[in-house]
């Protein structure tokens, strides 16, 4: 046998190979299934966080400075951090050194995406 007969054998015996399989494959009915009705609910998650308001001169927008405590990875000593959000106030019924509670939001100006969600204590006005 030369090499072209060779070549011709091998593709007629995987032509051949792939009839049987197909013909050995025959369609099978699946039972049809019922889909249960899923509730799904997908609860988002709302960052929440307390700090103090150190700027309330523009309008309906208060800065707010959120500190947290964060052990350092190396040395285990505390490291006070923070960082300062703008918030949105509707009735500018906040004043700088109250303690608030804020919720992310969605983008309501270029760099406030926070709103006021309570006032959890109110700033001692010293006479």
């Amino acid at each position: 046998m030369g090499d072209k007969e060779k070549m011709e054998d091998k593709s007629k015996k995987t032509k051949q190979a792939t009839v049987k399989t197909a013909a050995k494959k025959a369609p099978v009915k699946a039972a049809p299934v019922k889909a249960a009705p899923v509730k799904a609910v997908a609860k988002k998650i709302e960052r929440t966080v307390t700090g103090k308001v150190t700027s309330n001169k523009m309008d309906k927008t208060i800065t707010v400075l959120v500190e947290r405590k964060v052990k350092h990875p190396l040395y285990g000593k505390y490291i006070n951090q923070s960082n300062k959000f703008h918030a949105h106030d509707e009735k500018n019924e906040v004043n700088e050194g109250d303690v608030v509670q804020i919720t992310e939001h969605k983008p309501i100006s270029k760099s406030k995406s926070w709103v006021v969600t309570k006032v959890v204590s109110k700033a001692r006005i010293e006479t």
